[in-house]
């Protein structure tokens, strides 16, 4: 009988209907024990013995195997069994294969079930035999499955047992023999895998797997470049923090990355509210590597994006073993799986030639940018150094921020490395050939959301910024990476709570900033009441140019320069009333995600007393995360679909908790609803029996 039971961050074992129902492994036919044949043999490979201290015999370095987790992979089922039976041999329990899948046609196996020996109890009518029982019920077990990737990978674990351990394994040594229900792998090439695996998985206690590293040897990337460097203790207080997540915190997702030694490699992980956030929020990403990038002690990694009120939100996190194609081209993909296959529209990074090659591997469709903040801070670094510094970064800096076109870009580039001489500089002359992937003017056809950092002052902060410090310890971060997360909630939730409870003040009498004003989030609004207040400073509006319906507008704007000297600039916009479209040459709408002062000039002087419904984001919507539910719950959901319908349901229920903080009415309202519902449930379920 299968168990349709949802596995956080993993596939439900369901049959599909080509796919026949397992079979009980209590059977004589399917039961199977670990292999006693593991002897010291496994703790002399590659003459790496486990010494022994010969005063009171303890040993000097104690060695495990990494317990089971959820997401672990293996290339096929017998290494999956192997490893399982070599981790019950070392804990000291029995192993049984309790389910089977196989396909119906090529009785290709597909799924299982492992469990303890001591799983279930004896059938009815087997009871009056004299054996004794010898079964507890253990709960122990591990369910896992064969995956897009051809891969068997873990979905389920319960690592607790229910009896003693140790007492039964010379029991289920005895039983192997020429008389075993399962292939004896006395072969070379069966010895030689077995060990294999024993070896990629056994670590040191507290560790990181490698006993020639010290507990302080941190962050040397060029040294060990295909492992993690942790202090010790480390990898154990991670698996502790992710199991006790997996319990805690529906739809808890992470994946662990091993290299052939058994050394961690990679890790990611997301909780519940990342990864709906990566629905509501997923279309813009900036993928933090400060801390990777910066040699911080911990390798840490950050998905971000920015949520409705223009706050960073989490999207996902992980920790990389160095900055290689390999390494993010791991991370993607496990983040990838986890959103379903979701790809943004817009992922932004540092400059950095590795994550350009994985980004095109794993996102092709993706707009890539460098993040323009991060290359104006290594401004003073890269070009310190020059004669004439100052004037070199003014003359930048103008070339970056004041030109609308590329024409112009092109001159003002071309001026500068002339006029000081540094057409030479091996920086400027990388920087230029990367210019389509971080310049403004080259991106006013990408989607920012507000990320840009396209206006001078304008930065990409650290998502754990305040909370991790060049020297900050793995398992000091896991505390903090929780009040972090619990602060960024905090803040989204009195944000949702402001905005529903309370409208702006109007500054001016224009029907575009009454219009938004009943819309738009508290935050998001003050940006575009700003460019609203700012039309003012628009002095003239005129026709350029006409060509049917299409309609090329100058707009003049009076700003303060150098010295407070006033200033003009032109801008163009191009209006079409047939299809209600304004665009500036500015591309705010796509840098910010609201109509500039500019555009909104030219719809005021064609008498348009509304903005068109093209250029009001849902994304800034107050209600838009209630609006974003009820464009995605028409979709089809299988009877089978199990986390999709996970997803529907956790979402609608999140929303159900952030409109129940708001008062004290509303929280009666709303625990009152969840207590009707869960009664309604249960009719339900009595109703199918």
């Amino acid at each position: 009988m299968t168990d349709d039971t949802i596995i956080p961050g993993g596939e439900p074992l369901s049959p599909s209907p080509n796919l026949e129902i397992p079979m009980e492994g209590d059977s004589h036919s399917n039961e199977q024990v670990t292999d006693g044949e593991l002897n010291e043999a496994q703790r002399e490979i590659d003459g790496e013995t486990t010494q022994f201290d010969g005063q009171n015999g303890a040993t000097e370095e104690r060695k495990e195997f990494v317990a089971p987790a959820v997401g672990m992979e293996f290339e096929s089922y017998d290494d999956a069994y192997n490893y399982y039976s070599c981790y019950a041999k070392e804990v000291g329990f029995c192993v049984r294969v309790k389910n089977s899948w196989f396909k119906r046609n090529s009785r290709e196996k597909y799924g299982a079930v492992l469990c303890c020996s001591s799983q279930g109890f004896k059938r009815i009518k087997d009871v009056n035999r004299l054996r004794k029982e010898t079964r507890t019920g253990c709960p122990a077990m591990v369910r896992m499955r064969l995956v897009d990737s051809k891969r068997w990978r873990i979905l389920e674990v319960t690592l607790e047992h229910n009896h003693l351990l140790g007492s039964k394994i010379d029991k289920c040594i005895k039983k192997m023999g020429s008389g075993t229900k399962r292939k004896s792998q006395s072969s070379t090439d069966a010895d030689v895998r077995t060990i294999k695996l024993y070896r990629a998985l056994v670590i040191n206690v507290g560790g990181n797997g490698n006993s020639n590293l010290g507990s302080r040897q941190i962050g040397k990337f060029t040294d060990l470049p295909n492992q993690l460097s942790l202090r010790k203790g480390d990898v154990q207080a991670m698996y502790n923090y992710f199991c006790r997540m997996q319990l805690t915190n529906p739809n808890f997702f992470y994946l662990m990355d091993l290299n052939d030694e058994g050394h961690l490699r990679n890790v990611f992980w997301i909780d519940a509210r990342s990864r709906a956030s990566c629905g509501y929020f997923g279309d813009v990403i900036y993928l933090d590597n400060t801390y990777l990038s910066s040699k911080y002690e911990i390798p840490l990694v950050a998905f971000v994006g920015i949520n409705h009120h223009g706050q960073y939100v989490l999207l996902g996190c992980g920790l990389l073993a160095g900055e290689t194609i390999e390494s993010y081209v791991w991370l993607f993909k496990a983040w990838h799986t986890c959103v379903s296959g979701h790809s943004p529209q817009t992922f932004i990074t540092d400059r950095c030639k590795a994550l350009q090659s994985a980004i095109e591997e794993v996102f092709p469709r993706s707009n890539h940018c460098f993040g323009l903040s991060h290359i104006m801070k290594k401004v003073p670094e890269k070009l310190g150094g020059l004669r004439n510094y100052d004037a070199i970064r003014k003359a930048l800096m103008k070339a970056i921020f004041e030109t609308l076109k590329v024409i112009e870009f092109e001159a003002a580039w071309g001026f500068m490395v002339q006029r000081f001489g540094i057409s030479d500089h091996e920086w400027l002359r990388s920087l230029y050939e990367d210019r389509v992937r971080w310049a403004p003017v080259y991106l006013k056809e990408t989607f920012f959301a507000g990320m840009s950092a396209a206006r001078p002052g304008e930065t990409l902060h650290p998502f754990f910024d305040k909370y991790v410090h060049k020297q900050t310890p793995l398992k000091e971060f896991i505390d903090k990476y929780e009040l972090a997360l619990q602060k960024k909630h905090k803040e989204e939730t009195f944000a949702d709570i402001e905005s529903r409870s309370s409208s702006p003040t109007l500054k001016t009498r224009c029907p575009f900033e009454m219009q938004l004003s009943e819309v738009y989030t508290r935050e998001i609004f003050k940006k575009f009441q700003y460019e609203v207040e700012e039309m003012y400073s628009c002095f003239s509006t005129t026709r350029l140019h006409v060509d049917g319906p299409i309609i090329i507008f100058l707009v003049k704007e009076r700003f303060l320069g150098e010295g407070n000297r006033r200033e003009v600039r032109d801008y163009e916009v191009l209006y079409n009333r047939t299809a209600g479209e304004v665009r500036c040459i500015c591309s705010c709408f796509n840098f910010y995600g609201y109509l500039c002062r500019h555009a909104l000039c030219v719809l005021n002087f064609n008498g348009v007393e509304e903005i068109p419904s093209k250029f009001i984001l849902l994304r800034w919507k107050k209600d838009y995360k209630r609006l974003y539910d009820a464009n995605h719950s028409s979709n089809k959901i299988g009877d089978t679909d199990h986390t999709q319908r996970f997803n529907q349901l956790y979402r609608s229920a999140l929303q159900v908790v952030e409109e129940g903080v708001i008062s004290l009415g509303h929280y009666n309202v709303a625990l009152q609803a969840f207590e009707e519902s869960l009664n309604r449930i249960h009719n339900v379920e009595l109703k199918i029996e």
